[in-house]
C-alpha cells in the first residue's frame, strides 16, 4: 500500500508546473506581430527592437518578467497603452487599440496585438499613400498609384519609406525647370532656382520648393504692388497702399482680387469723365454711355480696345469739317491727312492745321487769296493802271468793252473755272490783268475778298452787264 502513495506524489510533482503556469506556455506559443505603420511623415514604422518577435513566440525580454509574476494580460495592456501614447500611431491603430482596452478582456487585448494591429496599420498606410497621391506631382502620383495597385502592405511600405521621396525629387526638379523657363519669372527667383538646380541634391531641391520659393515670391509680390501703385488710378493707389501696409496675405489678396475691383472703379470714373468732357466727339460720347452699363471686363475692354477707334472716327469727321471751311492750304493739308493713316489725321489736328492756316493768312496779307489748287505758279504781271472814276449812269460804253467781256471777267473772279469754292488771289491768275473800263461797274472790287464777297461781286457785275446790253439795244429797236 505504501508504493502507490509514493507514485502519486511523484506524479503530482511532475504535473504541478504545467497546471500552475499555463499562461507562460501560451505566451511562448503566440507570435508577436511586427510593426508596419510609421510616422505621418510617410516613413513606415519598424518594430521596437526591445519588443521584436522571437522565432518561438512572445517578446524575449518580457518572458522573464512574466515568469516573475507579471501576467500576459498585463503585458498586452501596457503595450496597447504605449501604442496609444505614440504620436506617430495612425487613426485606425488608435481606434482599434481603444476598442480593445474598452473591452478589457485578455482575449480582446491579445487579439488586437496578434491581428488587429496589423490590419489597422495597413489601413493607415494606405490612407497615407492616397494623401501623397492627392498632393503630389506627376511622378509621385505615378508611384502612389503603382503602390496601391499592387494591393500589398509591403508595396505601401516601400512607397512610404523610399518611393515617394525619389518621385518627389523628380517633381521638384521639373518644377524648378518650369520656373526657369517661364518668361515672367523675376531675376531674383531665377537666380535662386538655378542655384538649387545646380546643387542637384534632393535636400536642395526640396528646400527651394518649400522655403526659398515662398520667400522670393513674397519679395517679388511686394515689388509688383509698388509698380501697380505707381501707374494706377485713385482707387487702385488707395488699395495698393493698404496692401503694402498690411500683411503678406493682404498683398496676395490685392494681386488676386483687390486690384481688379479697384481698377473697375477707376475705369468707370474715367468713362464718366469722357462723357462729361465737352471736347468729346459724338461717336465717342455715345459709345462711352453704353459702356457705363458693362461689367468690369467690359469697362476695361472699352478703354483699351474700343475708345481709340471711336475717337478716330470723330477725328476724321472733324478734319472733314475743317477741309470744308478752311482756306486753300488748310483744305489741301486736311484732304491729304484724310487720305493717309490715323497718325496723319492726329498730326494734322495737333500741328498741321495751325501750319496750313498760317500759310493762308500769310497769303491773304501778301495781296490776295490764292487758288485752292493752282496748276502752276502764276506769272508775275504789273497791275494795269486804273482809269479815273466816271459816272456809270451817263457814260457811254465804248467799243472796247463789249457786254460779253464784262460778264466773263466777273465770273472769272469767283474761281469757278477751278472747281473750288475759294476765290483766286488776283484776276491775273485766271483771266489775266484786265483794266476796269466804263460800264464794267468796278469789277475789280471783289479782289481780295472771301468766297461770299467774290460771289456777290460776280452777281453785281453780271447785273451791270445786263444793264449795258439793254441800253445798247434800245436805239436799234427805236
Amino acid at each position: 500500500m505504501k508504493l502507490p502513495r509514493v507514485t502519486a506524489v511523484v506524479a503530482a510533482a511532475v504535473l504541478a508546473p504545467a497546471v500552475l503556469f499555463p499562461s507562460s506556455a501560451v505566451a511562448a506559443d503566440t507570435p508577436q506581430p511586427a510593426g508596419v505603420a510609421g510616422p505621418d511623415t510617410a516613413e513606415a514604422s519598424q518594430p521596437d527592437t526591445a519588443e521584436a518577435s522571437q522565432p518561438g513566440g512572445a517578446p524575449g525580454p518580457r518572458t522573464a518578467a512574466a515568469e516573475g509574476g507579471v501576467t500576459q494580460e498585463e503585458l498586452d495592456r501596457a503595450e496597447i497603452e504605449r501604442i496609444l501614447a505614440d504620436e506617430d500611431s495612425g487613426i485606425s491603430v488608435r481606434e482599434e487599440a481603444q476598442k480593445a482596452l474598452d473591452v478589457g478582456t485578455a482575449e480582446a487585448l491579445r487579439h488586437y496585438l496578434a491581428e488587429g494591429l496589423e490590419n489597422a496599420r495597413y489601413i493607415d498606410d494606405r490612407v497615407k499613400v492616397f494623401q501623397a497621391l492627392a498632393v503630389g506631382g506627376p511622378a509621385v502620383k505615378r508611384a502612389a498609384v503603382a503602390a496601391v495597385t499592387a494591393n500589398t502592405h509591403e508595396a505601401l511600405i516601400a512607397f512610404l519609406k523610399e518611393g515617394q521621396f525619389t518621385a518627389r525629387a523628380e517633381d521638384d526638379r521639373n518644377e524648378i525647370e518650369r520656373i526657369l523657363a517661364d518668361p515672367q519669372t523675376s531675376g531674383r527667383l531665377r537666380v535662386a532656382a538655378q542655384k538649387a538646380l545646380d546643387a542637384g541634391t534632393t535636400t536642395a531641391l526640396r528646400h527651394f520648393i518649400e522655403v526659398e520659393l515662398a520667400e522670393v515670391r513674397a519679395g517679388d509680390d511686394r515689388v509688383e504692388v509698388t509698380q501697380i501703385l505707381a501707374k494706377g488710378g485713385p482707387a487702385v493707389q488707395k488699395a495698393a497702399r493698404e496692401a503694402i501696409n498690411g500683411t503678406y496675405a493682404d498683398i496676395v489678396k490685392f494681386l488676386k482680387e483687390g486690384q481688379f475691383a479697384a481698377r473697375a472703379e477707376d475705369d468707370h470714373a474715367e468713362i464718366e469723365r469722357i462723357v462729361a468732357d465737352p471736347q468729346t466727339g459724338p461717336h465717342t460720347r455715345s459709345a462711352a454711355r453704353k459702356a457705363l452699363d458693362r461689367d468690369a471686363a467690359g469697362l476695361r475692354s472699352f478703354l483699351e480696345s474700343e475708345l481709340a477707334a471711336v475717337r478716330m472716327s470723330d477725328h476724321r469727321v472733324r478734319v472733314s469739317q475743317i477741309a470744308e471751311s478752311g482756306g486753300p492750304a488748310v483744305r489741301q493739308a486736311a484732304l491729304a491727312a484724310l487720305e493717309g493713316s490715323d497718325q496723319a489725321v492726329l498730326g494734322f489736328l495737333e500741328y498741321g492745321w495751325d501750319a496750313a492756316r498760317a500759310k493762308d493768312e500769310a497769303a491773304a496779307k501778301a495781296g490776295g487769296q490764292p487758288t485752292a489748287q493752282p496748276s502752276a505758279q502764276p506769272t508775275e504781271q504789273a497791275p494795269a493802271a486804273s482809269p479815273a472814276p466816271q459816272d456809270t449812269a451817263t457814260a457811254t460804253p465804248g467799243p472796247t468793252a463789249p457786254a460779253g467781256q464784262v460778264v466773263q471777267a466777273a465770273v472769272g473772279s469767283t474761281g469757278s473755272g477751278t472747281g473750288t469754292r475759294y476765290a483766286p488771289t488776283t484776276r491775273a491768275t485766271t483771266t489775266g490783268t484786265v483794266a476796269a473800263r466804263p460800264g464794267q461797274l468796278a469789277a475789280t472790287g471783289a479782289e481780295g475778298l472771301g468766297t461770299e464777297a467774290g460771289v456777290a461781286a460776280a452777281a453785281v457785275a453780271a447785273g451791270a452787264a445786263l444793264v449795258v446790253v439793254s441800253r445798247r439795244r434800245r436805239p436799234t429797236e427805236d
